[in-house]
């Protein structure tokens, strides 16, 4: 006889997550009510029932250890019910009358929820929340005592700046939402709560100013976010990929941060900002190819100062996509482009070389890959010495046993060190991403395999939208007008404008009467 599987047996007794019975309605018998909710979580042994009398009513307190705060419910929930046993009034109150008194008047917490669904009274419960029973009604309160370990707000390590605030956003939807409050205290800072995981049930909240924003784009991330189907979203990163114009691309078409002082400005510019409980890393959009290059320190220093930074960080993008490329392509094709002095060099130190320029270009660049991801794994007491030392040590021994030219050495150190100074880890990525593409085109077609890739990335680029703002704007399409802040960085008092391709509702900024919403 063949044995029957395990996984396609069906449990016939106990309620589950996945029953309809979760989101039926709360029975008026206790006992019932408080065995229901042992049977959907399997009776953990952090789960606390406190069972007690007011008078001849029959009462019970539901909350999970370390979730909740003992504290509070000892001093503003136990203590204030004493008042009952001692007002027999109160006492012989009937027991709809009774709960509602509760509710409004004995318990001293400032929020308070009446709910009648199983459903809603699980969610509560492991978010920390207690539950107020009370025999012979079908409803419960549900208190607010929450309480869980948060980390302190710290400087954020992903975005470290020389000049600037030193707060960063840390794992908690409230406190984050809080330091956005402390950037920008105006009514029209809005929040819109969504819920996001059908099983993890995590808050997520759209931050956005209203009078500022362009509606339109409002009310398509609202729409892409109520389209989310997934059992948890455990980073930021899951909401992303899920509301972002074309998950082909390389390039990221939402930006994210840990700094409040960078949600803030893009608030103030017409973008939305996206906060999930859980992670320090919040969203911004719609975002173009230019805000990939501008960090929050081009403000905080004088303009010349700002402006010499991105010119710097173009020069680095561009060293990193095309110098190994152009390599290849002027080694193997064109070496008549080269200098006399300088082929003789190059030529000299690839004497005894086994390998063309693009194989020892792809080895070399594999190689350091393989030291910055090691160098991000290890613990940081020995990372950044793994990238170091396994750098020194693995080029000059490439050198010195003939497999790679030394002037292939210095392409590679110097296309790693200039990725190092592009401002969103994730564009720094792409770029390395991409690199390797017109590697590979060089290595066939010489500058004219370059020239080939640069124009379908461009087309690519044109074409590719962050929430129907183009991606390639303010240069194509073009305005003039958000050029002042594009490469350049004009001094601030000059900066009266809102970036005209975001289409902001008011397009003033520092307009002393604002806009009236």
């Amino acid at each position: 006889m063949a044995a029957r599987s395990i996984f396609k047996r069906k449990s016939k007794k106990g309620i589950t997550a996945n029953d309809e019975n979760f989101s039926r309605y709360l029975d008026a018998n206790i006992d019932d009510n408080l065995e229901s909710i042992k049977e959907l979580l399997d009776s953990p042994n952090d789960l606390v029932m406190r069972r007690f009398h007011l008078g001849e009513h029959r009462c019970a307190i539901v909350y999970i250890d370390g979730l909740s705060d003992k504290a509070t419910i000892e001093e503003n929930v136990l203590k204030n019910l004493e008042i009952i046993e001692r007002n027999k009034e109160l006492t012989n109150t009937d027991k709809p009358n009774l709960l509602a008194i509760i509710h409004e008047e004995l318990i001293s917490l400032t929020s308070i929820q009446n709910v009648n669904t199983m459903d809603e009274l699980m969610l509560s419960l492991l978010s920390g929340s207690s539950v107020f029973v009370l025999d012979g009604v079908d409803r419960v309160l549900l208190l607010d005592t929450k309480m869980w370990e948060n980390r302190s707000i710290e400087e954020p390590v992903s975005e470290s700046l020389i000049r600037g605030p030193r707060e960063g956003f840390v794992e908690n939807l409230r406190t984050n939402m809080v330091l956005l409050r402390r950037q920008i205290r105006d009514p029209n800072l809005h929040f819109k709560t969504h819920e996001i995981g059908r099983r993890s049930k995590k808050k997520l909240v759209v931050a956005y100013i209203s009078g500022i924003i362009h509606p339109d784009i409002l009310k398509e991330v609202n729409r892409r976010l109520e389209a989310i189907d997934t059992d948890d979203a455990l980073e930021s990163g899951y909401i992303e990929q899920w509301i972002e114009d074309s998950f082909l691309s390389p390039f990221p078409q939402v930006d994210n941060t840990e700094r409040p002082d960078k949600a803030a400005a893009g608030l103030t510019q017409g973008k939305f900002v996206i906060i999930l409980d859980g992670t320090p890393f919040v969203l911004i959009a719609p975002t173009t190819i230019g805000n990939t290059f501008q960090s929050p320190e081009d403000y905080y220093e004088r303009w010349l100062i700002g402006t010499l930074l991105r010119c710097l960080r173009y020069l680095a993008a561009f060293i990193t996509m095309f110098l190994p490329a152009l390599y290849i392509a002027l080694v193997s094709f064109h070496q008549g482009m080269i200098p006399s002095q300088l082929a003789f060099s190059i030529a000299a130190t690839r004497q005894g070389v086994p390998f063309p320029a693009f194989i020892e270009a792809v080895l070399m660049g594999v190689t350091m890959e393989l030291l910055r991801e090691a160098g991000a794994r290890l613990p940081k007491t020995i990372g950044q010495t793994i990238g170091i030392v396994g750098g020194l040590v693995i080029g000059e021994a490439a050198v010195s046993a003939g497999v790679v030219s030394p002037i292939m050495v210095i392409v590679v150190a110097l296309t790693a060190v200039a990725s190092f100074t592009l401002p969103l880890y994730s564009v720094a990525i792409s770029f390395r991403l991409i690199r390797f593409a017109f590697m590979l085109a060089a290595a066939f077609l010489g500058l004219y395999g370059i020239v080939l890739v640069y124009i379908m990335i461009n087309i690519h680029i044109v074409n590719l939208k962050s929430f129907g703002v183009p991606y390639s704007a303010p240069f194509a399409p073009t305005f003039f007008r958000d050029w002042d802040d594009l490469i350049l960085r004009v001094p601030i008092p000059m900066l009266t404008k809102r970036p005209e391709y975001l289409q902001p509702t008011d397009s003033k900024a520092g307009d002393k009467e604002g806009k009236k919403v």
